[in-house]
């Protein structure tokens, strides 16, 4: 029987392993692309960085076997678990950490660890009643309009972090560096040309060579500190907590697992986007429907939030970063999933491997950030043009546009901590636009018998 297959398409689908050199490079372009995110959301809460690496690594081979063991297909879903921005706020008022790096005391680590598992538990629910309901239902509740410009606003609340970082912006004085600008440009620059130019492991390897310009351009410029892979020791242990049941942290933090499904779905969605698209060019047989794993991806993330709760680490989401790396390299490939789950945890015990990857300047990661974030924001308009969302409707116009200056306003606006004052309260602009999104839609299809987001 003649083969199905075109070699000349480039890239790999979920089932399919690279050989081990090509694993290698692919699992490290991964890992470094979620360390400053997962590092950062931890810093900011007060938790212990090697502890949040760990438990990062170890729940996200935890949903790799749950979401693999429970599908049909026996096919992992291939989404990366890192730390989640949208438990920032109410973790970090538990903690109390008033500084920048401040680890918060093990007892309330441990209630935020309570409140972590909580929502954990209310995210699982909420898959286990995706799967009853039907996808049918979940659609009306979750359409291209939202999940899609959830996505873009995704992105788009990264865009001050990528050029404020990138730029080596100085908030106490409005500066901001021009060596770290060269650096920054440089990466962003051979980041593009080569994801652009180059062709086979080559363009898949981009993200990961772009930084290692930027890397060695930095060098002279002074960017790079050495010190501190010497000083290292070479074994390491992370810092362990246990829970602590406080129902301040389950009133806190429980809530927030619902409010980011639509985040978690739009997530999804993208990914079974890019896999279905490569799937056609390579001709490949074999169908994946990962968008009809909506309600196992919410179990999945519960138990990943309840696996890295348990060990000390932050609450977690599966990463728009490291779709955006897939969607540009095309490596879809679960093992290179796995293989960036080892390598931070073999990080968060290895000292002079995770000093190194500390080493590298903010403005080099950050000048690759610039194409990340603006692919993730991307994603979002190439799912509502993929769905046939029609913009020129009034409904699907008057949702997109609330969830896009709810959440890029509320992200930017106030005192620019992504958080919205309301009527007493801190709302997170993100999940506030997710839900406001799923609200307005809803009332604005009552009695509407056709899809609103399709176009004939």
């Amino acid at each position: 029987m003649r083969s199905t297959k075109n070699p000349n398409a480039v890239g790999y689908l979920p089932n399919e392993t690279p050989s081990p050199g090509k694993l290698l490079v692919f699992s490290l372009q991964q890992f470094i692309t979620m360390f400053p995110a997962t590092v950062l959301a931890a810093l900011l809460m007060g938790f212990h960085t090697s502890t949040a690496l760990f438990a990062s690594g170890v729940a996200t081979i935890a949903t790799q076997l749950v979401t693999k063991f429970f599908s049909k297909d026996k096919t992992a879903i291939p989404l990366y678990y890192g730390s989640s921005f949208s438990f920032i706020a109410a973790v970090a008022a538990l903690t109390g950490v008033k500084a920048f790096g401040e680890v918060a005391p093990d007892a309330l680590i441990g209630q935020a660890q309570f409140g972590i598992i909580m929502a954990g538990v209310a995210s699982a629910l909420a898959g286990l009643l995706v799967a009853r309901v039907g996808m049918a239902k979940i659609e009306k509740v979750l359409p291209p309009s939202v999940t899609g410009s959830v996505a873009l606003i995704v992105g788009g609340s990264l865009f001050v972090v990528a050029l404020n970082n990138a730029s080596g912006y100085d908030a106490a004085t409005g500066l901001t560096s021009n060596i770290a600008w060269i650096a920054a440009l440089i990466t962003l620059l051979s980041t593009v040309l080569f994801s652009v130019f180059l062709k086979g492991v080559w363009q898949q390897s981009s993200i990961l060579l772009g930084i290692g310009v930027g890397f060695l351009a930095s060098i002279p410029m002074g960017l790079v500190d050495f010190s501190r892979v010497a000083a290292s020791n070479f074994i390491t242990t992370p810092h362990f907590t246990a829970p602590v049941p406080s129902i301040a942290a389950l009133l806190a933090i429980m809530p927030i697992a619902i409010a980011t499904i639509p985040e978690s779905t739009a997530h999804l969605f993208q990914i079974d986007l890019y896999v279905d698209k490569l799937a056609e060019e390579k001709q490949s047989r074999r169908k994946y429907n990962i968008k009809n794993k909506l309600w196992l991806n919410l179990v999945a993330d519960g138990i990943g939030d309840i696996v890295a709760a348990l060990f000390g680490g932050p609450a977690g989401t599966n990463y728009g970063e490291n779709i955006a790396v897939k969607a540009i390299s095309k490596v879809f490939s679960n093992a290179t999933v796995i293989g960036a789950a080892l390598l931070a945890i073999a990080s968060s015990f290895i000292g002079p491997v995770n000093a190194f990857v500390n080493s590298i300047p903010a403005a080099v990661i950050n000048g690759a950030c610039i194409y990340l974030f603006g692919v993730i924001a991307v994603q979002g308009v190439a799912l509502m043009i993929e769905k046939k969302v029609n913009i020129f409707d009034g409904r699907n116009a008057a949702v997109i546009a609330v969830v896009l200056v709810v959440g890029l306003g509320g992200s930017y606006a106030f005192a620019g901590n992504g958080m919205i004052p309301f009527f007493g309260a801190e709302l997170p602009a993100i999940a506030t636009a997710a839900i406001a999104g799923i609200v307005l839609n809803l009332i604005l299809n009552i009695g509407r018998k056709e899809a609103p987001e399709n176009v004939e």
